[in-house]
């Protein structure tokens, strides 16, 4: 496998109807309003069929790490216990989101297996997986608690209940670590 390889595998448990969980992952335009530490901007530029099957959309994201990403996804297969994804951009590879409900609860898997292909990934890999591989654990850690707050948004009666729900985590601030890693990194070969 080649050390730009990474394969992924993310379980969440929510208390929630599988129809709540759908409706909030399928809707990726919504994205950087309840998962905004990663997600800095979605563009939708296909909306796909009846099904999402074809919506293909514009992600520009960021872990804490001090780089970004930008990548595309379509959807390629959608169903009621999930929908499967390809990437394209500074990732290459395939993303499948399954949904079980179990009760009153609902259990999440994302599959992500995916090469990175932007230059600073690709060539440091080798050398930095482990911290990469940090950095995605880092993002879907605070995608599982953005959806827990917009699980809270969305069921919210009221305007005061729905203010009552704090913020989602906003983005890594640039702290004195990650300038200094982006400084030794400010090169051109690597296109930060």
């Amino acid at each position: 496998m080649p050390t730009n390889d990474y394969h992924f595998i993310t379980h969440w448990r929510m208390e929630a109807a599988l129809e709540e969980i759908t409706a909030i992952l399928r809707e990726a335009k919504d994205l950087p309003r309840w998962w905004s530490s990663v997600y800095l901007a979605v563009k939708e530029l296909a909306p796909g069929d009846a099904d999402g099957i074809g919506k293909r959309i514009d992600l520009y994201t960021k872990g804490w790490l001090p780089y970004t990403l930008r990548w595309t996804f379509t959807v390629t297969e959608a169903h009621p216990l999930g929908f499967s994804l390809t990437a394209e951009g500074d990732f290459v590879g395939r993303g499948v989101w399954t949904f079980k409900p179990d009760g009153n609860f609902v259990d999440i898997t994302y599959d992500w297996h995916i090469r990175a292909e932007k230059p600073l990934l690709k060539r440091l890999s080798f050398l930095l997986k482990p911290i990469f591989k940090m950095n995605h654990l880092w993002a879907m850690a605070r995608g599982e608690e953005s959806l827990r707050l917009e699980l809270r948004r969305v069921r919210a009666k009221t305007s005061a209940e729905r203010e009552a729900v704090p913020p989602p985590p906003p983005p890594t601030p640039n702290n004195p670590f990650s300038w200094l890693v982006a400084v030794l990194f400010q090169r051109k070969r690597f296109s930060l």
